[in-house]
């Protein structure tokens, strides 16, 4: 099974980007969202970004995430 995570991207530079998430941050390949811009939520899968995500249902998606936390 795999699960892709919606990040903010906080920095770009020469198609690589530093996504973050609950202030855990970590280094993506954006070749497949060349248009991404700083700001912009991605959905992120094994290091690369793949989607660029509307920021409300990033955050429904970050919000069902959260309330699973609660379920385990």
């Amino acid at each position: 099974m795999c699960v892709a995570v919606p990040m903010k991207l906080i920095s770009a530079v020469d198609g690589l980007g530093v996504v973050e998430i609950s202030g855990v941050k970590r280094n993506v390949g954006l070749q497949l969202v060349p248009e991404a811009k700083v700001g912009d939520y991605l959905i992120v899968h094994a290091g690369y970004a793949i989607q660029i995500l509307d920021e409300k249902e990033a955050e429904e998606t970050l919000a069902l995430f959260k309330e699973m936390e609660g379920l385990g």
